[in-house]
């Protein structure tokens, strides 16, 4: 089946997936292998390549935490010296040789691998999207499954306007995610909430968002079909070898009555933000190909002094 516009940018939202309960160990495993199988069948079988977000470039620098992070998490990378840390950004859908200026290049993704000294390595994965369009895993698979059924010749409404009209959200969702002049110049969002836990056991649930300090810059649709077909991936190890890019990771800390378990509700914008340090990005590594092959991201890979276990089991900040 060849992707439309509409399939490869619903496809861009999976980048999150293995951060979205399902209702058991057991389901979890099915419902991502349902998952797979269908963005395999949307955008083909690529052997070495990631299923979603096949194509990107990997970078490297440091996290220096700010003072406040270090009140709010006793964390080992919260705790006041530089961290190492190893960052892949992305386009989305599974296709590798996607062009990067393509709205179906959207929405971006940035994933971060801290590897701080006491070894309790923490992972953390986001993408431009203010929301996630779907809550749970088993909608995303229903969402991808209304796709591979929604070809030219599907009877309308097809399987995928049926899915749209059902989640209001996700239409909303995708909506969001715009292009970039770089990697480096794009506002990039933890749509799934997590909890900061100090020392005394105080736990502050939060979102990140990762706000680059040159500022985000956005083309217009125009401007990003005229770029070249990998500016974006180009652009970043062209950019550090002349100078550093830096973004600030903030967490958006909950009220009562946010909800912290569903992905598709934002919360709203005069939330307070905290700078939890700033991420400085140095250099391209050698071979980006060969090392995203070993890079593993997973939402869920946390140290003590950040959960995500307790968030899925509530329904609001108490």
């Amino acid at each position: 089946m060849t992707p439309t516009p509409i399939r490869r940018t619903l496809l861009g939202a999976a980048l999150l997936l293995a951060a979205i309960p399902a209702a058991s160990a057991q389901d979890a495993s099915s419902t991502a292998e349902q998952t797979i199988a269908a963005m395999t069948k949307i955008f083909g079988d690529h052997p070495g390549k990631r299923s979603n977000h096949a194509k990107g470039v990997v970078v490297e620098g440091s996290f220096t935490p700010s003072k406040d992070a270090k009140t709010l998490s006793k964390a080992g990378v919260f705790s006041g010296a530089a961290v190492p840390v190893t960052v892949r950004f992305s386009d989305a859908t599974g296709l590798p040789q996607i062009p990067d200026g393509a709205p179906e290049a959207n929405p971006h993704g940035l994933s971060i691998k801290f590897k701080p000294a006491d070894g309790s390595e923490m992972d953390v994965v986001t993408n431009s999207l203010k929301f996630f369009p779907v809550a749970t895993g088993e909608e995303f698979r229903d969402l991808l499954v209304a796709i591979t059924k929604s070809g030219p010749g599907a009877a309308k409404p097809t399987p995928v306007e049926q899915f749209m009209a059902a989640h209001p959200n996700a239409p909303k969702a995708l909506a969001t995610a715009k292009t970039p002049s770089s990697f480096g110049r794009q506002v990039y969002n933890g749509v799934n909430a997590f909890i900061l836990v100090d020392a005394a056991g105080k736990r502050t649930p939060f979102r990140y968002r990762i706000v680059p300090v040159a500022g985000e810059e956005l083309l217009s649709a125009d401007d990003a079909k005229a770029k070249g077909p990998n500016y974006l991936v180009e652009e970043m190890p062209a950019h550090l070898a002349k100078a550093p890019v830096a973004f600030r990771i903030e967490a958006q800390i909950a009220q009562p009555g946010d909800t912290t378990k569903d992905a598709t509700v934002a919360w709203p914008e005069d939330r307070r933000f905290v700078d939890l340090g700033t991420l400085t990005l140095t250099k391209a590594v050698p071979d980006s190909q060969t090392a995203e092959k070993a890079l593993l991201f997973m939402p869920n890979n946390l140290p003590d002094g950040v959960d995500q276990r307790v968030v899925r089991d509530l329904d609001a900040v108490r």
